[in-house]
């Protein structure tokens, strides 16, 4: 087929332009191609930072959570003193509750105006240490024998762990140990003598979490002798 020379002329006009449309139909498709990428990016790390901002949030109100138990459980600690006398101190081994849970002489029964202590004692350990060891210690005074003060001791021990199970401990937290006329808070005092209340008593032992943690009542039982 033979163009005229004005045909090919028109042909020469027309060629670029359909090049310049098709280079420009693909700059436009390449265009949205990467307006659609970058939308899809943007939400990405929109949905990205949406899930951070979540967990973050999580995390401030577990961190309050915390603080609420702490402070609660600082509280308690306090009203434990205040209320019921008790001395509260950190061992290596966990932490150890001595209230006034006295006893009469050659006597094992837990007395009734002890049972409020003992009630809120249970309560503290059952709120802030659920499945926690406790060792219960029980003390004789001085009078009568070595052997006869191990298990009168013993007996007390035994006493209250029964008590603390009646207010929804469970026994296998609870583990007693009599230390007989050991570790007296006044040397001497015996039967009726001033203080020797006092020697006749039981001392709690909240074991520490952790696989370090020592036995409870590690420190104590050293202290004690024979």
């Amino acid at each position: 087929m033979v163009y005229s020379i004005k045909q090919i002329a028109t042909l020469g006009l027309v060629a670029p332009l359909m090049v310049a449309c098709v280079k420009a139909s693909t700059y436009h498709h390449d265009l949205a191609d990467t307006h659609a990428q970058i939308s899809a990016e943007q939400q990405a790390r929109l949905a990205a930072d949406s899930s951070q901002n979540a967990d973050v949030a999580g995390v401030k109100t577990d961190l309050a959570g915390v603080k609420t138990d702490v402070q609660g459980l600082r509280n308690d600690l306090q009203g434990l003193r205040t209320e019921f006398g008790a001395k509260i101190t950190a061992l290596e081994s966990g932490i150890q509750f001595d209230f006034p849970v006295n006893f009469a002489f050659d006597d094992a029964s837990v007395r009734d105006q002890d049972h409020d202590a003992l009630d809120r004692f249970a309560s503290v350990v059952e709120k802030y240490y659920p499945g926690t060891k406790v060792t219960i210690e029980g003390f004789a005074d001085p009078a009568g024998t070595k052997n006869y003060n191990v298990t009168l001791s013993q007996r007390r021990a035994n006493s209250v762990r029964d008590y603390l199970v009646t207010k929804g401990m469970a026994t296998t937290e609870l583990k007693t140990v009599g230390y007989g006329k050991t570790r007296l808070v006044v040397p001497n005092a015996a039967h009726d003598d001033a203080g020797a209340e006092q020697n006749r008593r039981v001392v709690f032992v909240i074991e520490t979490k952790g696989d370090n943690a020592a036995p409870a009542g590690t420190k104590t039982t050293a202290m004690a002798g024979n």
